[in-house]
């Protein structure tokens, strides 16, 4: 009885170690045929060659930054460009730069460790034209504020209208992708730069302000202009390094339905044009009652 519970036990425990002892056997025949002496010299290789990489790529990385850095400096001096509009087109620069190295070290990196990069590129160009498809908008708001940013086209702070848009305001961002403005009421607009197709900037030069002041021609055009050129020196005093021409009086003009104005036409420095055309409009008015000349309040009915 105790020799077949012996005979079992041995044939149970054979069951268990021999499947145990084939696959250490076969791990040890697979680690005896492997070549230690090339996986060494391989890895050495691919390590060197990675190192190396890695060194040539930091070297084009920081003299792309060092040349990118040196030309911006240059062309801030020779160009009057708007600090924001630099800052923007050196970032810009620099990013297409790493972006272009990164992709390149990538590609070397990989082949460099035997990934079949040409596949995996053929697969990624399929990838690539769907996404390129459905972000067709996004490369135009880039392509578009690039151009807009490099032509110098807008700066922050100018009073642009865009025209096919309806829009118009004051610059507060140029972004390489959006534009964004702020209107008279305060509301602030962001407007993808693909949407825009002509900007008239009103901040490039001086602006003409022209006022119109509503008389009566019978009470004698020659008092009545004497009055406005006194309102038109107190202004040309009061804003003499705004005021770029002299205030001069245009003449008699036609408002319409026997309503009659005098007209003063002047430059100013960009951006005073409002304050300015309100406060010649306020002295003239004044000058017009202290010479008792009256002002007439009847409406101006449409032309048919």
């Amino acid at each position: 009885m105790l020799h077949i519970a012996a005979q079992t036990t041995d044939s149970t425990g054979s069951a268990f170690t021999e499947p145990a002892v084939r696959q250490l056997n076969a791990f040890q025949r697979w680690w005896d045929t492997i070549d230690w002496e090339k996986v060494t010299g391989l890895l050495i290789s691919k390590g060197l060659m990675i190192l190396f990489l890695i060194f040539l790529f930091s070297v084009l990385l920081r003299v792309c930054d060092f040349l990118v850095e040196r030309s911006y400096q240059s062309y801030q001096k020779r160009q009057k460009f708007s600090e924001s509009r630099m800052n923007t087109l050196n970032t810009l620069i620099r990013n297409v730069i790493h972006y272009t190295l990164g992709f390149f070290f990538i590609y070397s990196l990989l082949s460099t460790l035997g990934v079949p990069v040409g596949s995996l590129l053929a697969g990624a160009g399929i990838a690539g034209l769907a996404i390129g498809l459905g972000a067709q908008g996004f490369m135009n708001d880039i392509i578009t504020g690039f151009f807009i940013i490099m032509e110098q086209q807008i700066d922050v702070g100018d009073y642009v209208i865009l025209n096919n848009l309806t829009i118009e305001g004051t610059v507060t961002s140029v972004g390489i992708r959006t534009l964004e403005l702020r209107s008279a009421n305060g509301t602030v607009h962001f407007i993808p730069n693909r949407n825009i197709t002509t900007i008239s900037n009103n901040s490039r030069s001086n602006m003409q302000v022209i006022v119109d002041v509503r008389i009566d021609p019978n009470e004698g055009l020659d008092k009545i202009k004497a009055a406005i050129k006194t309102a038109n020196d107190q202004i040309a005093s009061s804003y003499k390094d705004e005021v770029q021409t002299d205030p001069t009086i245009f003449g008699l003009v036609d408002l319409g339905n026997s309503n009659y104005a005098i007209r003063t036409t002047f430059y100013v420095l960009n951006g005073q044009q409002f304050k300015i055309k309100e406060d010649l409009l306020a002295a003239s008015i004044t000058e017009l009652n202290k010479a008792n000349l009256s002002i007439p309040s009847t409406p101006i009915l449409p032309t048919t």
